[in-house]
């Protein structure tokens, strides 16, 4: 194996395993700090003596700050080079989520996940266009697949840890085992990443960043692109973090230490990403969206159901709905883009973000005041606005899009 401080080369199958496992680790390390206190939720609540909507903000901070600097990122690392702006970022990250669970009231804690997730903004908004500029295309895919899959699984196992632990040894606990967990995933990534041969800077677009940006949102199909992960994965966000109240209460009244297993039904969603890539070729975008659409709608009714089995089965097809979905109009951003893919990709980012910070908050709020069956009404408006912009950018208005300007 090359040294650690080796440049990345695009054939080399060393520096392609580097950079799988490297990434995979920076993956796991910033999902599993950013979701894992979707579990603890409960927990959380009855230690500050708050509502789902409030305790809800946990996630939501984190998931802000992320959406709030991806841009910033990606100017950065045009700037020092990728490989540096995500090693400042994961580290940064791994120190701020120590110290977020020994601080002491509710809102110092949310001011600090916040930062948290401004530091880990960084992987999400410039891994891919690392993996772009230093593999074999034909390579690509494979590592940014091998990627979402640290996500996933740093999802994952930050939920199913969080949860029984915050009922065992409380949440602040559970907090400090997943910064550990995300300290090994740290060194991981600081040890394997090997350099571009790609100088750190130089950004050799002949537009200003603002017209990449703008241009964007003004394009039809980008915006109804970007409409799927803000309402999608806003959705995602809103039934993950309130469901396991919901399973607390009579007729489940699921102990809290087993409310954590539900967050398995994640890993149906992992292997529903990977079949959706492949129906696309054959379906076209737009049918696949839609189908993963109407299968979010329909876990939606099942998750009214009063019987657990129900309930499981519900959200099991909810997240291969969404899974299907919003993988597909994530890949599709890249691909449709006319202009600044980088930025392009970001607003992605930036927008499924947004809608998990957002509608993971709002749809406490509903639940709070309205109860279960009005949030899952709420969720389900927020999927029939996904379908509708997704009709209406790729369909509707897919031959009015803006014409690059000229250099």
């Amino acid at each position: 194996m090359p040294p650690a401080n080796s440049a990345l080369t695009p054939d080399s199958a060393p520096s392609f395993r580097r950079v799988a496992i490297a990434l995979f680790a920076a993956g796991f390390a910033v999902f599993a700090q950013i979701f894992g206190a979707q579990a603890m939720l409960p927990a959380i609540s009855d230690d500050f003596d708050l509502g789902a909507s409030a305790a809800a903000l946990t996630v939501s901070a984190a998931t802000l700050g992320v959406a709030a600097s991806v841009l910033i990122w990606a100017w950065i690392a045009d700037r020092i080079g990728r490989v540096q702006a995500m090693k400042i970022s994961i580290v940064t990250a791994t120190a701020i989520a120590f110290v977020v669970p020994i601080l002491p009231t509710f809102e110092t804690m949310i001011i600090a996940r916040v930062a948290l997730g401004v530091a880990l903004g960084a992987v999400p908004a410039v891994s891919v266009a690392y993996l772009a500029e230093g593999l074999a295309a034909s390579r690509v895919a494979v590592a940014a697949g091998i990627f979402v899959s640290g996500n996933t699984f740093g999802g994952i196992t930050g939920r199913l840890l969080g949860g029984p632990l915050s009922e065992i040894v409380g949440w602040r606990t559970a907090m400090l085992v997943i910064a550990g967990l995300s300290v090994i995933a740290a060194i991981t990534f600081l040890v394997l990443i090997p350099r571009t041969r790609r100088p750190a800077g130089g950004d050799t677009s002949p537009y200003p960043m603002r017209t990449r940006i703008l241009f964007q949102l003004r394009d039809p199909v980008m915006l109804g692109l970007y409409a799927q992960g803000f309402f999608l994965m806003g959705s995602f966000g809103a039934i993950y973090n309130y469901l396991g109240y919901r399973l607390e209460l009579p007729p489940y009244e699921v102990p809290a230490t087993l409310v954590g297993l539900l967050f398995t039904a994640y890993l149906f969603g992992t292997a529903a990403s990977r079949f959706a890539g492949g129906r696309v070729a054959r379906f076209g975008a737009l049918r696949v969206i839609l189908a993963g659409i109407t299968l979010m709608l329909v876990g939606l009714a099942l998750l009214l159901s009063p019987t657990l089995i129900g309930v499981i089965a519900g959200l099991v097809i909810f997240t291969v709905g969404c899974f299907t979905a919003h993988p597909v109009a994530s890949g599709q951003s890249g691909v449709r883009a006319q202009l600044g893919r980088s930025q392009a990709t970001a607003l992605y980012q930036l927008s499924w973000l947004g809608g998990t910070a957002l509608f993971g908050w709002l749809a406490g709020v509903v639940f709070d005041e309205f109860g279960w069956p009005w949030t899952v009404a709420f969720v389900a408006v927020l999927g029939v606005l996904a379908a509708l912009f997704a009709a209406l950018g790729l369909r509707v208005f897919a031959d009015r899009r803006p014409v690059v300007p000229a250099r």
